[in-house]
């Protein structure tokens, strides 16, 4: 049986979290490059695969599952040698998912509403009511981690590592303000320190500030034409 292929781009914040939980679980995928900013995910093969057209997607074992939260608990249920980062228990996991959830329905969707117009419409500016709504994202995060180190509780779960890969990316565009949001900065430090971190996510999470400061210094010189 050859190894889980991952399809994807290191660019991707759901991308990175889903090879922060195989680094986590000691899980190897192959990985195969997507270059989104090129549209390869709309070249034939990859929509036969995925018709969403987005990444990651994974094909294990001739099965293909795509959306990135979907991705984490098959691994983990499939290869993790316990069920510490994704729990079996029924309320334990449904605190898991309820982060998960808010990872796709808030973060990640009012990240991806700043990006898109900067990285493929060549729009240099972010509008503040944006900027906000990702401020108002810090705030959810920073009242979850009231009473705990981690997102669902006392333990590192595949919420955390989600959740990193989006709020690493995030302040990108919108640095979080540790006087403003003290958990969410410990949190930040926390998941930071764990030994595979800047392999899998923070080396590219410079990548992809890089190339937001690119693609706005390049569309404000349009935009002086």
């Amino acid at each position: 049986m050859g190894k889980p292929i991952l399809y994807g781009t290191h660019l991707s914040p759901p991308v990175r979290s889903v090879l922060l939980v195989a680094k986590a679980i000691d899980l190897e995928l192959e990985f195969r490059e997507v270059n989104i900013l090129t549209f390869e995910n709309r070249k034939p093969e990859f929509v036969e695969k995925n018709p969403q057209r987005t990444v990651p997607t994974l094909e294990d074992d001739g099965n293909i599952i795509w959306d990135s939260h979907a991705i984490v608990a098959y691994l983990v249920g499939k290869y993790a040698k316990d069920d510490a980062l994704y729990p079996k228990d029924l309320y334990k996991r449904a605190v898991v998912d309820q982060r998960l959830h808010f990872d796709t329905g808030i973060l990640f969707v009012r990240l991806r509403s700043i990006l898109v117009p900067i990285l493929f419409l060549r729009r240099p500016e972010i509008p503040q009511k944006k900027l906000d709504a990702l401020s108002e994202g810090y705030a959810f995060i920073d009242k979850f981690l009231a009473k705990d180190p981690y997102l669902s509780g006392a333990s590192l779960t595949v919420a955390d590592l989600c959740c990193i890969a989006t709020i690493s990316s995030s302040q990108t565009v919108l640095p979080v303000d540790p006087e403003k949001y003290p958990n969410l900065t410990a949190w930040i430090k926390r998941i930071e320190s764990l030994p595979f971190y800047e392999e899998v996510n923070g080396q590219y999470v410079k990548k992809l500030a890089a190339l937001i400061n690119l693609k706005i210094q390049e569309a404000s010189k349009d935009g002086e034409n």
